[in-house]
């Protein structure tokens, strides 16, 4: 509440008449006048006036904020409450729903009943090891999931703040194995600080390959080149014990696939499209094995 100076306002004065008054009954004449100046008369009133203005400066300004607050957050609901939906080829996926945002271009080659192909262009995505030996353990996910989100809300060498897109990919490294020099039997173990899982966000295509350096050593910036790719959409929350079994399942069918066999080297990868609030049934998450024509 905003408070008036008292020297701002002005008093009337007194003027006490002591003459001998013309009229008996009135002895003492007491006679209020106001020595305020039409000038000062004019300042009092536009120092109120600036106090009211701004008063109301403010309230305008305040409703102002309040309006363009309400209007990005319903900008940013609307892209959650509506989303767009993939084609559905089942009652599961036609329950599935992903956020209106970007998501990396792909054109669908084959779609058959168990899984699809497709032909994905490149994208540059930020990318962090994640810690433990398994893909979707909370505490790890959830780790993996901040340090990227720091990099993309500001933490890297120009401060700028990116758009989320989506999927966040969860992806599993190859290991090619330690060389060692031909002896009988032929042996290749698998080194276990290359048995990691990596965490991924898609990078926003407008910047190309000129995106800011993250300021966090643990995030590095990728390329991901054209491929071919087996799609296999599932709801709910995963769990490494799912992914084990949905990506069996997809290398048992493939097996039987006339155009297309699993590239060797590929390593399994799990898309999810979903915010963490989003209900199990409509969630969105695809596991995805890379792969390529066969040879006639």
């Amino acid at each position: 509440m905003l408070l008036c100076k008292p020297s701002l306002l002005t008093l009337p004065q007194l003027r006490i008449s002591t003459s001998t008054p013309r009229n008996p009954k009135r002895s003492l004449s007491i006679i209020t006048t106001n020595s305020t100046t039409p000038t000062q008369r004019r300042r009092t009133m536009s120092a109120l006036e600036a106090r009211i203005s701004l008063v109301f400066a403010l309230a305008s300004q305040a409703s102002s904020l309040s309006q363009r607050l309400l209007v990005d957050t319903a900008t940013e609901v609307v892209k959650y409450v509506f989303p767009k939906r993939f084609e559905s080829r089942t009652l599961e996926e036609a329950l599935m729903a992903v956020p209106d945002l970007e998501t990396v271009n792909f054109k669908v080659l084959s779609r058959g009943d168990l899984y699809e192909i497709r032909e994905v262009e490149p994208y540059f995505v930020a990318e962090t090891t994640m810690p433990g030996r398994t893909g979707f353990d909370f505490n790890g996910a959830s780790q993996s999931f901040n340090v990227l989100a720091e990099y993309l809300f500001g933490k890297n060498t120009t401060k700028e703040t990116m758009e989320m897109t989506t999927p966040v990919f969860t992806r599993k490294t190859q290991s090619d194995g330690e060389k060692m020099e031909m002896t009988t039997p032929v042996i290749t173990k698998r080194l276990k600080d290359q048995d990691k899982w990596q965490m991924s966000f898609v990078m926003p295509s407008k910047y190309g390959a000129n995106l800011p350096l993250p300021k966090d050593s643990s995030v590095t910036i990728r390329e991901v080149p054209r491929k071919i790719i087996a799609v296999v959409a599932f709801s709910g929350f995963v769990t490494d014990e799912e992914v084990k079994q949905r990506e069996s399942k997809l290398r048992e069918a493939l097996k039987n696939d006339a155009q297309f066999q699993i590239k060797e080297g590929g390593s399994v990868e799990i898309a999810q499209y979903n915010p963490p609030f989003t209900l199990p049934f409509q969630r969105r998450n695809e596991i995805a094995l890379e792969v390529e024509k066969k040879e006639k």
